[in-house]
């Protein structure tokens, strides 16, 4: 749920618990999806923020868990490989859509290791962004 243009909140209702998680950034995507294949879904956001090592505002991927009725975060991460453009949940994975300093388009995609997303694939490299978009939306 969007409160304002930055506050945001994840909330998870169940039987008998109601958990929330602010998110004091403002988010560009949410999406949910199994990605650790235990037969529940995480909770994938798209916030734009800044972190330590990276000054300047900046679309970030936080990964999130349903644990015992409570929300965790599983990740909250700082950086992919390229710019982070967009994400979706694509059969397990995060399909990412990412540039370079050149402005070339990749479409990569992630599993969730036991500590943050792990690279697996291109999809495609140094590509248009309609090449990449095409690449991006496949199923």
């Amino acid at each position: 749920m969007q409160k304002s243009d930055s506050l945001s909140v994840i909330t998870l209702r169940t039987d008998s618990t109601f958990d929330r998680w602010n998110l004091p950034y403002p988010t560009y995507r949410f999406c949910t999806g199994d990605l650790n294949g235990d037969g529940q879904p995480e909770a994938m956001v798209g916030v734009v923020k800044t972190t330590r090592f990276y000054p300047e505002p900046a679309r970030r991927l936080f990964i999130f868990k349903n644990v015992r009725g409570r929300i965790r975060p599983l990740w909250m991460g700082s950086k992919l490989g390229g710019i982070l453009q967009d994400f979706r949940y694509v059969e397990g994975r995060v399909r990412s859509l990412e540039t370079d300093k050149s402005g070339r388009y990749y479409v990569a995609e992630y599993s969730l290791r036991t500590f943050g997303l792990s690279f697996d694939r291109f999809l495609v490299q140094a590509a248009s962004r309609d090449d990449a978009m095409d690449a991006f939306l496949k199923e």
